[in-house]
């Protein structure tokens, strides 16, 4: 009988780790969003895949100049109301690693590149807050594609 209670014991157990480990992961997934962006401009394309939680953002970047080169990195950062700040650390052209600022504004359901000056604080490259980021002509306009379309 105590055998029986033990093997019983033990399923039990084993069904509710079981049930935990699916619910956390699901939890978690929900949380967590992935989204993927392409912008072109003439013979460039730029590849943005973005995780967000909650107000912050990482992921990869890649800018391909036509058959030129290419600078791939990753970007970090946060969400400041519609604007998405933060940096770019990146391998220019397959050579020396490099670091910029990047901020990207959301306007129907696209992302807009903007440009600024940009300056450096703590080592740390940032636009000059005083001058506002101009996204009227945004180098590239991202828009979300599937998965299956980056490549």
């Amino acid at each position: 009988m105590n055998q029986n209670k033990s093997k019983f014991t033990n399923n039990i157990i084993l069904i509710a780790l079981f049930v935990v480990s699916i619910y956390g992961c699901d939890f978690r997934e929900k949380k967590e969003k992935r989204t993927f962006y392409r912008a072109i401009n003439g013979k460039d394309t730029a590849i943005l895949s973005l995780s967000t939680l909650e107000n912050r953002f990482w992921g990869k970047y890649e800018i391909r100049y036509g058959k030129m080169g290419k600078d791939s990195g990753e970007v970090r950062g946060e969400f400041i109301g519609d604007t998405l700040r933060g940096v770019y650390n990146y391998i220019s052209y397959g050579g020396s690693l490099k670091q910029a600022p990047i901020a990207l504004l959301k306007k129907n359901n696209k992302l807009l590149l903007g440009k600024g000056i940009v300056s450096s604080l703590m080592d740390m490259p940032i636009y000059v807050p005083e001058i506002p980021i101009d996204y009227t002509n945004s180098e590239f306009v991202f828009e979300e594609i599937s998965k299956s379309v980056k490549k």
